[in-house]
């Protein structure tokens, strides 16, 4: 066999070089200079006053930046585990060995291949009140009610994540659904022979084996919902009033509206912190090598 020279393993590296610099232009570089905005009086022009810790000191204080947080801790809170449970109960639907197979597996992913854009348009075609399709079929079922669902707080929460759930749900259950077709058949049929009802075999067999799986949803879905911002901005813009504004939507609206950017970084990196924390704190409740798969 030919040894391998160090000519050959530069080989690769013209090919590669490319990403690598788009990758440190647009993620890597980023990282460092939004720290260093963080510390300084920063405008949308031009750089300021070193300030140090000042942006910090001050968001802590904020009470619009708690408002917002516990805004997406609710949101997290609400959602995340329904998503589970939700994409879970999908899956094992999807994975039925009916007629209705592909239907199932295409009208649970297709949502979510769509852009927030359509997805926030139909939100707020079908929650409209008199005109809405979700008030028009409350009211065909004798239901003698006429919901603001975009105007009152609780059930702007509730539209939210309704149509987060309904968009996002399709990614997770192909997850699950994967996992699930992993399973080796060998043990439901050594279950059958033991005469192991399916409900059994549900509870012994198929649960454990989507653990390691679940876990790694859960991880992304913490991640993504602490992230929310797009469908809220278009369907409700934060309200009614400040009722629904996430964290994302309060740092837009103080680095592209008010131009204080350095505020917007410092705000930023704590919401880094949090998530870096959370992320610790589920791998290593996944084992003792913090390993999801």
């Amino acid at each position: 066999m030919k040894k391998l020279t160090w000519k050959d393993d530069l080989r690769p590296v013209p090919f590669l070089l490319a990403f690598f610099v788009a990758y440190v232009l647009f993620t890597i570089y980023p990282i460092f200079k939004g720290m260093q905005m963080s510390f300084f009086n920063w405008t949308l022009i031009e750089q300021q006053e070193f300030i140090g810790m000042t942006h910090y000191i001050n968001v802590l204080s904020d009470p619009n930046f708690w408002e917002a947080f516990g805004n997406t801790s609710l949101f997290v809170l609400l959602s995340t585990p329904t998503m589970v449970i939700l994409a879970l109960g999908l899956a094992l639907m999807a994975n039925l060995n009916t007629r209705l197979q592909t239907f199932f597996r295409g009208s649970f992913f297709i949502p979510s291949i769509l852009s927030v854009s359509v997805i926030s348009f139909v939100a707020i075609f079908m929650l409209q009140p008199y005109t809405g399709v979700v008030n028009n079929l409350l009211q065909a079922v004798g239901l003698d009610a006429e919901p603001f669902w975009l105007a009152t707080p609780s059930l702007a929460w509730v539209s939210i994540i309704a149509v987060t759930l309904w968009w996002t749900v399709g990614f997770n259950m192909i997850l699950f659904l994967t996992a699930l077709q992993g399973i080796p058949e060998e043990l439901y049929e050594a279950a059958e022979v033991d005469g192991a009802t399916r409900q059994q075999m549900f509870w012994q067999i198929t649960l454990p084996q989507l653990l390691p799986i679940g876990r790694l949803i859960l991880l992304l879905q913490v991640l993504a919902s602490f992230k929310v911002f797009a469908q809220i901005l278009l369907i409700t813009d934060g309200g009614p009033g400040t009722t629904t504004r996430p964290i994302i939507l309060y740092i837009y609206e103080m680095g592209f509206q008010r131009y204080d950017l350095g505020y917007a970084a410092a705000m930023s990196y704590l919401l880094f912190m949090v998530l870096l924390v959370l992320s610790v704190i589920q791998l290593r409740l996944g084992g003792k090598e913090g390993r999801m798969l």
